[in-house]
């Protein structure tokens, strides 16, 4: 069964704009509920505080009510010391039923403090004076226990009693008490202060961090401003603001850095690509040319010639999509590493190239060299060091290699390089007037550097007054090992 598209009525799109698959979706929605960093961070600082003084609070009001319930008892005590005076007070001006002097039982209000006295005998059983009177009453009485405190209610109110001996009175008992709600409104009103004080400084907390955080948070605003527009513009050469010296001014450097790594790394591609279409472009017509001619013509004489030198344009092609290969992969850091004798690479790469150019004399001075790197990578930069020495030597030419403490030196007795090429001969495919009547793609030197930018080392072309000398110079490793 084919696949059948559906009417634009049925897809609800109709004449709308085409909507581009990488860009931002104008129906995604930020999720519901997300609170920015300057609201939680206002959020954290309240709770702080109010946590804190919850903390506080939890910790004060026991302590007050223990400290209230102490002066109470205090009071009491102190009152039923003065029992004894105030007896003596009252027995003065009271008369009993029998008008002789005596001393009432029912309990005498002295400010807030009750003060009853049971002279003896004093029994166990109710009483509708005061509270009743316990089995331990009658044993402090008789001085059998001591003196003790205690919560007793009486009608419908809840005392802080305090029961003992009268002093100097065996046999007599003597009870102070105090309501418990005579702190109560104290204790009342320290918990409504406490609470509201906590509500007050969490909301205050909250507030002064929420305009700290905004003061703190600006340069982090300006930051995400400056990227969301690089990122709408493209344009990676924005300035990123990184004034400060703090952890956002490090992260605003290390997003400017991030920013022109970025921005050399498209240049850089930009002009690869320009430079690679330029260099196929001149190779790729000639052998189109002269595969047209062999295909107009295949019994011409001159065929063989044509197709040879076919061949010979698909060579080059092959070297430089090779070149090419080899350059974007020396130019990341190298995937395989190793302790490598750079003496013994050099005198590989000498041998082989012997081999291939007999006419030429290759001179070695190499000292015991241990680099460590990618071994491919470093072969292959030696290996291109050596070969534009034998492209550009006489036949009866002299190629010296010299390798020590990490440098090797590739001389040759050629015409050497000019002073005003310095500087470009490890460009990308850059050849001068004189190299482009000699094979090549103009990459293998650039591969050169690549490999020494890879592994942490220089390229570099020394001046000298005949012949050229290139330099590759890579770090050591601390100690000779051999292999």
């Amino acid at each position: 069964m084919g696949l059948r598209q559906l009417p634009a009525k049925q897809t609800r799109i109709g004449r709308r704009q085409q909507i581009d698959p990488d860009g931002a979706r104008p129906w995604v929605c930020p999720a519901r509920g997300a609170v920015n960093l300057r609201t939680r961070l206002a959020i954290a600082g309240g709770s702080v505080v109010a946590g804190a003084l919850v903390l506080v609070s939890v910790v004060l009001y026991p302590a007050v009510n223990a400290n209230l319930r102490g002066q109470i008892d205090n009071t009491l005590v102190v009152a039923a010391g003065q029992a004894p005076n105030v007896a003596a007070a009252i027995k003065a001006k009271f008369r009993d039923v029998n008008g002789e002097p005596g001393f009432p039982t029912v309990p005498l209000g002295i400010g807030s403090t009750q003060l009853q006295i049971v002279p003896e005998p004093v029994r166990i059983g109710p009483s509708t004076e005061f509270v009743d009177i316990t089995a331990r009453d009658v044993a402090v009485a008789d001085g059998i226990e001591g003196a003790y405190f205690r919560d007793a209610v009486y009608n419908g109110v809840v005392y802080r009693v305090y029961t003992a001996q009268l002093p100097d009175s065996p046999g007599t008992l003597v009870r102070t008490a105090i309501p418990e709600s005579d702190p109560a409104p104290t204790l009342r009103e320290l918990a409504w202060l406490l609470a509201g004080s906590t509500v007050a400084a969490g909301l205050l907390a909250a507030l002064a961090s929420r305009l700290a955080a905004r003061r703190v948070l600006r340069p982090v605003h300006q930051l995400t401003e400056t990227v969301e527009l690089i990122r709408r513009t493209g344009d990676l050469s924005i300035a990123i603001p990184a004034d400060s010296r703090d952890e956002i001014g490090r992260l605003g450097a290390a997003f400017a850095a991030m920013t022109a790594a970025l921005d050399e790394s498209v240049g850089a591609q930009r002009r690869l690509v320009a430079d690679a279409s330029h260099e196929l472009r001149t190779p790729l017509t000639s052998l189109t040319v002269n595969l047209e001619l062999l295909a107009e013509n295949p019994a011409d004489a001159q065929a063989p010639i044509l197709a040879a030198e076919a061949l010979g344009q698909a060579g080059e092609l092959t070297t430089l999509v090779n070149d090419l290969v080899d350059l974007a992969r020396y130019g990341q850091a190298p995937y395989h590493t190793e302790d490598v004798r750079l003496d013994l690479v050099a005198e590989r790469v000498a041998a082989r190239a012997a081999r291939r150019a007999p006419q030429i004399e290759f001179e070695l001075a190499c000292a015991p060299t241990l680099v460590h790197g990618d071994p491919d990578a470093l072969e292959r930069a030696v290996g291109n060091l050596v070969d534009n020495a034998v492209k550009w030597s006489p036949s009866d030419g002299r190629v010296r290699i010299s390798v020590r403490a990490g440098t090797l030196e590739v001389a040759d007795n050629g015409p050497g390089i000019p002073d005003s090429d310095l500087e470009f001969v490890f460009d990308r495919f850059y050849r001068s007037p004189a190299a482009r009547a000699h094979p090549g793609s103009g990459l293998g030197l650039a591969i050169v550097r690549q490999v020494a930018e890879a592994h942490g080392g220089t390229a570099e072309a020394v001046p000298c007054r005949s012949g050229a000398l290139l330099r590759l110079v890579l770090p050591t490793c601390v100690e000779h090992r051999e292999p």
